[in-house]
């Protein structure tokens, strides 16, 4: 039997791990950290003698935890429709020059917003599925159990959501020089009020999700915008925040922080291909900008 503190140890050694899958898993900081929490009780609930390897165990518990969460989310969903059109995933904020060592473990391999939204479009098992292998190499042997279906239905599951995945989420520019060069002449843009220019940094398809949380009293400044002058015209209506934005590194892609006396008003990620910006995601829920700590923080600084 393993000594609890032993054990422990062992554990916070894969925490960072289990939380970057169940991020992915769940789109939520928080419901992330709650999923790892009920893995580590799990842990203490099992004969730890019969774990051949406990990084394994781990992953794959957190998976088959997360995989409950996502279908009890599903099961009690509410409201409109479009609501879920507009979600926006938890950011991950990080300054331009700094790197925090846990952000840089909880996006290793660069999850940025718009691959997280198509994320959210999967069935659960097919999720959990293409998170498992595509991104953490889980062996489709070790994901079957966890869905309740033979290796190779697991191996299908995954086949079909990276389909999706490619289908759907834009090949982003990788460059961080040129994905600020792209931001900064929107902003630019945006700031002089200027129509043509911000249709020209905008590719025709653009996308636009701004998230600004649940319905109250009956309105919420959700949306859900699609083309370039549409996205234009949005953005003209609200340059007023682009006079206050600070760039900063929204999950490792170029990004910007809008402050108004000293509180975060929104949360703004661009996704850039092809010179051109072609996904905008936009976090302006006052309750979940208050749980990203970002009050009193310079981004960018």
């Amino acid at each position: 039997m393993h000594d609890s503190e032993l054990l422990a140890d062992e554990f916070e050694e894969h925490r960072g791990r289990l939380r970057a899958v169940a991020y992915r898993m769940l789109g939520s900081l928080s419901e992330a950290d709650d999923a790892v929490q009920e893995t580590w009780l799990k842990l203490g609930r099992t004969d730890v003698g019969e774990i051949k390897n406990l990084g394994g165990w781990l992953t794959t518990v957190t998976g088959r935890v997360c995989l409950d969460m996502l279908r009890s989310r599903a099961a009690r969903r509410e409201g409109p429709l479009e609501l879920s059109d507009t979600f926006v995933p938890d950011p991950v904020v990080s300054s331009l020059d700094r790197i925090d060592p846990e952000q840089e473990v909880l996006l290793a391999d660069s999850v940025g917003l718009a691959l997280l939204v198509v994320l959210e479009t999967l069935e659960p098992a097919e999720r959990l599925a293409f998170v498992l292998h595509d991104m953490f190499a889980v062996p489709f042997d070790d994901i079957a159990p966890v869905v309740g279906r033979n290796a190779a239905a697991a191996r299908q599951l995954a086949s079909r959501a990276r389909r999706r995945v490619k289908e759907a989420a834009p090949e982003p520019e990788r460059d961080a020089v040129r994905q600020r060069e792209v931001l900064d002449a929107f902003l630019a843009a945006s700031r002089a009020g200027d129509f043509e220019a911000l249709v020209a940094v905008l590719d025709p398809d653009v996308v636009l999700r701004a998230d600004a949380g649940a319905l109250v009293g009956g309105v919420t400044g959700s949306k859900l915008l699609r083309g370039a002058e549409a996205v234009a015209r949005s953005a003209l209506a609200f340059r007023r925040f682009a006079a206050s934005s600070r760039l900063v590194r929204v999950n490792g892609e170029a990004g910007v922080v809008a402050v108004v006396d000293g509180r975060p008003q929104s949360v703004m990620a661009v996704t850039v291909a092809d010179g051109r910006i072609v996904a905008m995601h936009i976090l302006a829920d006052p309750e979940r900008l208050a749980r990203l700590g970002l009050a009193g923080e310079e981004p960018g600084e």
